[in-house]
């Protein structure tokens, strides 16, 4: 089938997606929780969320390499065993070292399924559909994200911290294995057999990090994730200082992943009013002053206004620094591209954390929202300054721009 054609693919990768995306953001507060209770202190908790993405920043490239010339579908079953089965043991864990170790199985499973899907979405849909798709593919990991600190604040809370965050994360590991039930006819077979049939030689990292674009991508994208998984790991050490209660956490966590989905379900208009480039550097300046907002001690309704804002901004990051890498990179390596960036995600994963770890030990638990915010800020100075898109949404990519794109790389 053609790229662009029926789109039920797309559907039922949504879908899984949300489950897997639902499972992860179930267990990663539910972490947090777990690891206060065993007594650990903030520096702990930083470096338990670093591990998470500690495996998959070694796992990323060869297995991008890997998907550039065979197929992608086997990487979205293989995720979800590696996701369950890290939420579930993590609840069964009885000592911190085990729960950093189950949390970097679950970061493993959770870039095989990111990177299996992102190839499937970059390799079957037509180029001027692109940010849309990957627009909509992303509404699946808000789904995730608005469902699963719901889900964890309605299960963590009372006298015994330790056994309902256990129970938390025995539920999200349950959550991620219905994604098995959206996994079939994922792939294209004539996609598939395209791909074996054009494999060639490998085109070196350094020649991809060096194409225009994909270097601003690669940091816009690490930028806006340590943003969110930052929320998500460290607004529970935040609740648990200023007096607010698990479910609230999960509530306002969650608000934040519902203007995400709205900002997605418009980012086709917002495309065309804006163009790319404009949207990416304003979303993420916007984010800035957002996240240093967090630091304030501000009233519960006055956070969860920041966060609903804040969510809308960032969510324009992720798709659009996809469309950016897939289509600056050379065209037999744009899944080892996205592995690429999905690195830079897992490396930010790893440094954003624990430097938040040491900065909320020496200056509070607020302060790592201003490292944020200085990141954010550098990202859109980035963003302004990256090469204009090489085609507007809707649009086809001109054959001049496509020359002069060879020719850089």
């Amino acid at each position: 089938m053609r790229p662009g054609g029926n789109r039920g693919w797309l559907l039922r990768l949504v879908i899984a997606f949300s489950f897997a995306q639902g499972a992860v953001s179930m267990a990663r507060p539910a972490v947090s929780y777990r690891a206060l209770a065993l007594g650990a202190d903030e520096r702990a908790v930083g470096v338990i969320a670093g591990v998470y993405a500690l495996l998959p920043l070694f796992a990323a490239v060869p297995l991008g390499r890997r998907t550039d010339h065979g197929r992608c579908a086997p990487l979205l079953p293989i995720g979800v065993v590696l996701i369950s089965g890290g939420c579930a043991l993590s609840g069964v864990a009885d000592s911190l070292w085990a729960m950093a170790l189950w949390s970097g199985v679950m970061g493993l499973g959770h870039l095989c399924f990111v990177i299996g899907s992102q190839s499937l979405v970059a390799r079957q849909s037509a180029p001027h559909d692109q940010d849309r798709n990957f627009g909509h593919f992303t509404i699946g990991a808000a789904l995730g994200q608005l469902v699963g600190p719901i889900a964890a604040g309605a299960v963590i809370g009372g006298d015994d911290m330790r056994g309902t965050s256990a129970l938390a994360l025995i539920v999200a590991g349950a959550i991620g294995a219905v994604a098995f039930t959206s996994l079939w006819r994922i792939e294209h077979r004539r996609t598939a057999a395209t791909s074996r049939a054009e494999k060639g030689d490998r085109v070196p990292v350094r020649r991809i990090l060096r194409t225009r674009g994909v270097p601003a991508g690669i940091l816009i994208s690490l930028a806006v994730l340590s943003a969110t998984d930052i929320l998500t790991a460290y607004l529970p050490v935040v609740g648990e200082h200023r007096g607010i209660a698990p479910s609230v956490i999960g509530v306002l966590l969650s608000l934040r992943a519902a203007a995400t989905i709205a900002c997605r379900l418009v980012l086709t208009p917002l495309l065309r009013l804006l163009g790319r480039t404009a949207l990416l550097t304003v979303t993420c300046l916007l984010a800035a002053l957002l996240c240093a907002g967090i630091a304030l001690p501000v009233p519960v309704w006055a956070l969860g206004l920041l966060l609903v804002l804040l969510g809308f901004c960032l969510g324009v990051g992720q798709p659009l620094s996809m469309t950016t890498v897939v289509q600056a990179a050379p065209d037999e390596a744009r899944s080892t591209a996205l592995a690429l960036r999905l690195t830079g995600n897992r490396l930010g994963q790893v440094a954003a954390p624990a430097a938040a770890g040491l900065i909320a030990g020496v200056a509070g638990v607020a302060a790592p929202f201003v490292m944020l915010g200085v990141l954010l800020l550098l990202s859109s100075g980035v963003a302004v300054r990256s090469p204009r898109e090489p085609k507007e949404a809707g649009e086809d990519r001109p054959p001049r721009v496509r020359l002069r794109r060879k020719s850089d790389i």
